[in-house]
């Protein structure tokens, strides 16, 4: 590698490109060639990654080459599959892209689903639906399933009867930085197979994952929407309804306030919306049952609640799918009593003042198996003392000082809602703003964190995946 300037990331020279070009299957892109910014583009555009070199695997054996050059080179190894969790900046670093790698393979008897690093949700979802199966994912169809599993993977739909995704996970295939393919089980390996699922990326690169998958074709879902004004009184019907939920029902609200823009639904635009969330795997008889108290609560002017195929699951969030500008921060709570729902509605209801306004504010109800230790213990961590999941994002407006405006105002309601919660956080929906030692700390309890360190030193003592919410060796 040659330096261009003193400060600057040094070029790969010739020797390195064709060393790369001729063990790597896939494209090797460095900045100037075409394809490189679609190839390192994130779906959070207030991060870009500007890596020295990316390679766009195609196999296990790019992905081990990649590592070992990235070795030799002394290189931090960053990871992109679908833009999704980037949260550090990968500049100087060698990117591999996954997204080639999306394989998928359905074992219904068993049944479990063998996938490839850059799989989808989208792409696995209907692949299980075939055989009347469904994966675990979370409310977006564009996240990796790899990442979301590594991360914990909360299931707006299976989480409270089945527990988080890394608790089903039964093998999966790692390169770590020795560039050594790992076939790791709960036998073989035990410790970094405890690691991996909870400490994202932390530990290599993880290439082909297999998890379970359960019976599942339709379910009794949807969002029951309501304007603004009904949020007070909705949101305390809603507080005391799921203190009785059956664990098949997983439910979460959002206050969001979109612009007042044309690509906007006319009755949510540039207005204070309620959006109730609803999943039930039962029947849409006992679904309706259990939702009736919801719509009770005040005049709903879109409900969308119903039996639906499992496929349509995404249509619950209505998650955005265009990349964008968003700061966002996250944390558990250990309740919501109606002093915590007070204070939550004063940073972000109906009265909140224009300053303070942020985009969503989203509860996720937890609980049931969530809180549960799985059968196979892994390291996702704060499982028993938090009850709700608490997320708050906008997108700041294209005036100068808006992002900083932003930051405050969310800083100030993690402040404020401090009184309810655990002090922890979940992992996944740790942001740009959580990457601190001392923040990753909060993802996990102090045993945990202190074995996953241990863990760290045995298989990545440089650091080399550094490029993440990082568990240090030292």
């Amino acid at each position: 590698m040659t330096s261009t300037s003193h400060n600057q990331t040094p070029a790969l020279d010739r020797a390195d490109r064709t060393w790369l070009d001729t063990h790597i299957d896939g494209p090797v892109l460095i900045p100037v060639d075409h394809d490189y910014a679609s190839e390192t583009a994130t779906f959070n555009l207030t991060l870009a990654h500007r890596p020295l070199v990316v390679v766009g695997a195609t196999s296990t054996a790019d992905v081990q080459n990649a590592v070992r050059f990235a070795g030799r080179r002394g290189l931090p190894v960053s990871i992109n599959a679908t833009g999704h969790g980037a949260v550090v900046s990968a500049t100087g670093s060698l990117m591999i892209n996954t997204s080639r790698m999306s394989d998928i393979k359905i074992n219904s008897v068993a049944p479990y689903a063998r996938i490839q690093a850059g799989v989808r949700a989208n792409q696995l979802i209907p692949a299980a639906g075939e055989h009347g199966l469904a994966a675990i994912s979370g409310s977006s169809p564009l996240v990796g399933s790899v990442g979301f599993t590594l991360g914990g993977g909360l299931s707006p739909v299976f989480g409270r009867s089945k527990g988080f995704a890394a608790d089903h996970v039964r093998a999966f295939k790692i390169v770590t930085a020795d560039g050594q393919l790992r076939h790791v089980t709960a036998d073989r390996e035990p410790e970094l197979f405890w690691a991996v699922r909870g400490g994202k990326g932390n530990f290599g690169v993880v290439t082909e994952l297999e998890s379970g998958l359960f019976p599942a074709s339709r379910l009794y879902g949807g969002g029951l929407y309501f304007g603004g004004e009904h949020a007070p009184a909705v949101l305390e019907t809603w507080r005391g309804w799921v203190e009785h939920l059956p664990e098949s029902l997983s439910t979460s609200f959002c206050l969001l306030r979109l612009p007042d823009l044309p690509f906007v639904p006319e009755p949510m635009r540039g207005r204070l919306t309620l959006h109730l969330r609803i999943a039930y795997l039962g029947s849409a008889d006992e679904g309706a049952a259990l939702v009736e108290p919801l719509r009770a609560a005040a005049p709903a002017f879109l409900d969308t609640v119903a039996e639906m195929p499992y496929a349509n699951v995404a249509s619950i969030h209505n998650d955005p799918t265009e990349p964008g500008v968003a700061v966002d921060r996250t944390a558990l709570l250990r309740e919501l009593s109606p002093q915590a729902l007070d204070t939550l509605l004063s940073l972000a209801g109906p009265d909140t003042p224009p300053e303070n306004h942020l985009m969503m504010t989203e509860v996720r109800l937890l609980g049931g198996a969530l809180s549960r230790p799985p059968a196979l213990p892994n390291a996702v961590g704060n499982r028993g003392d938090a009850e709700f999941c608490l997320f708050i994002a906008s997108i700041p407006a294209p005036v100068e000082g808006d992002i900083e405006r932003i930051r405050a105002v969310e800083e100030r309601f993690l402040d404020r809602m401090a009184p309810w919660g655990t002090g922890g956080m979940y992992a996944n929906f740790m942001s740009t703003e959580d990457t601190s030692a001392a923040s990753v700390r909060m993802a996990y309890d102090a045993v945990a964190y202190e074995r996953l360190v241990g863990i760290k030193k045995t298989y990545d003592p440089s650091n080399m995946f550094r490029i993440n919410h990082n568990i240090r060796a030292a």
